[in-house]
């Protein structure tokens, strides 16, 4: 699966996953610094998707012509 198809919830299992095995220690240099990397890059697919769920729930929130109260 492609970074740009990855749902949220599959980048953040995947981070949490990349976090683990480098907490556990124990990688090569090299393997250590490729995770460190992936990780880099799934936490921005997670930043980019709750920034779109932000501006999303502010357009929603937003007060509109006519509507007295939020919608919620």
């Amino acid at each position: 699966m492609s970074e740009e198809t990855l749902s949220y919830e599959k980048a953040r299992d995947e981070l949490a996953e990349v976090v683990k095995r480098l907490e556990a220690g124990g990688l090569a240099l090299e393997e250590s610094l490729a995770l460190w990397e992936r990780g880099e890059r799934l936490a921005g697919i997670c930043e980019e998707w709750l920034e779109g769920a932000r501006a999303r729930l502010a357009a929603v929130m937003a007060p509109q012509p006519g509507r007295d109260e939020a919608p919620f």
